[in-house]
């Protein structure tokens, strides 16, 4: 009988499920990926995994909410590194598209979580108030144009999410990134007070 607590070795389980699957979602995708081979690697059984996800689904979810965790801790490491909140931003929306070529993010995030769990997540919503707090701050600090800041962020999010979409489905040389740089820099002078 092992001496850890059941909490303990009830979240190593978890851990080496999801990442097992993070590797088979990025690798092979997660219509591809077989429960059974993923469940095999991590050397627990399906019932595992069925035991703490419900299924295939509920594992997928739980990976998206880890790597938009990672993200959204980039992102505030982007925020953090500045004493400029505009700079901050406009390097935050930058950033997240750049992500947006990362094989992991592309597959998992932006294209099977989307098609498998649907457009909206929880954390889609937690990233719209997070944008309409910071955009609150900058027309606060006569950085931008006062607006209405949800309404602001939800056009700002979606804008940066479709682009993510278009970038993440994008042919080997074509330059979609590059051009979704520059067109955000346009948008992003337009909230500027003058211009």
């Amino acid at each position: 009988m092992s001496s850890r607590p059941r909490a303990e070795m009830i979240e190593e389980t978890r851990a080496k499920l999801i990442a097992s699957a993070r590797q088979a979602f990025a690798r092979l995708g997660y219509a591809r990926t077989s429960m059974d081979d993923l469940t095999a690697e991590a050397g627990l059984t399906r019932g595992a995994l069925y035991h703490h996800f419900g299924d295939k689904q509920g594992l997928l979810a739980a990976v998206v909410e880890q790597i938009d965790s990672e993200m959204d801790e980039r992102l505030e490491a982007i925020s953090a590194a500045t004493d400029d909140p505009w700079h901050g931003f406009a390097q935050r929306c930058r950033a997240y598209l750049e992500m947006a070529q990362e094989t992991e993010i592309q597959r998992i995030v932006l294209q099977d979580a989307r098609a498998v769990l649907g457009e909206r997540r929880p954390a889609q919503e937690h990233c719209i108030d997070s944008l309409s707090q910071r955009l609150q701050a900058l027309s606060a600090a006569g950085l931008i144009e006062p607006a209405p800041s949800h309404a602001l962020a939800r056009l700002i999010n979606g804008s940066l999410v479709d682009a993510a979409l278009w970038i993440a489905a994008a042919e080997p040389g074509e330059q979609r990134l590059q051009a979704s740089l520059q067109g955000l820099e346009l948008l992003l002078r337009g909230l500027r007070p003058g211009h």
